[in-house]
Parts: C-alpha cells; structure tokens; sequence
C-alpha cells in the first residue's frame, strides 16, 4: 500500500511541477518520462541476457510511443496506461525477483496517474491544443 501511496504522490509532484513550469512544452517532457520509464527496467534487468533482451525490447517499443505520443496526446496516454499494464504483468515474463520489491505497484501508481491526467489535459485543450 505505501509503493502505491508513494507511487501517485510522485506522480502528483511531478504534475504539479511540471505545470507551475509552463514554458515546458507538456507532450515533450511526458513523451521523455514515458521513455525513461522503460529503461529502468533494463538497469534491473542486465545481470540475466534473457530479461535484458525483454526488458531491452520494452524500452524500445516505449520509446516510439512517446515519440508518436508527441503527436497525438492519447497516444501518450495509453503509452502510460500499457506502461502500468507492464509493471503488473512482468512477473508473468521475467523473475520478478530482478526487481525492487513492490516496485510494480509503485510504478503502476505513477504511470496511471500520469496516464489519467494526459487524458484530461488532452479533453481541457483538445488535441490540437496542448496547454503550455
């Protein structure tokens, strides 16, 4: 309960900084944390060849959906949205054991929040418009 407490308060944070620094274009900062997100598990992963081919291919698929995330903001969204689907399915893929612990709730907590809250930016300003 706390890595998923810690997991929405983190994203929390990072909405609220991210809005009180507006010249930061929003599809651009949530396009980089969506590919970064995927790469952590790469960093767990580099002792087992297995994993990290996984955990590599994740990454990779993540990073071109931010990339057409910068397009089309629900695009960004369901990137979260599959991102959180990932940390809590993992287990099913790899040894869970080559990660933290609770670090699928905690993860899963952010990217939904993140996901949740692209959504709404996305239907406050539309698609074409993104708030600065």
């Amino acid at each position: 309960m706390n890595a998923a407490i810690i997991g929405i308060s983190s994203g929390v944070i990072i909405i609220i900084l991210f809005s009180i620094l507006k010249h930061f274009d929003k599809k651009i900062i949530y396009g980089l944390i969506l590919s970064g997100i995927g790469f952590l598990y790469v960093g767990f992963a580099w002792t087992d060849l297995s994993a990290l081919f996984t955990n590599g291919a994740q990454a990779i698929i993540f990073i071109f959906i931010a990339y057409y995330g910068n397009k089309n903001m629900n695009v960004l969204a369901a990137g979260y949205f599959l991102h959180g689907i990932w940390d809590l399915i993992y287990h099913t893929f790899q040894n869970p054991g080559l990660l933290p612990p609770n670090y699928d709730l905690f993860c899963m907590s952010i990217d939904f929040t993140m996901g949740l809250y692209i959504l709404l930016l996305n239907r406050l300003y539309g698609p074409k418009k993104v708030a600065p």
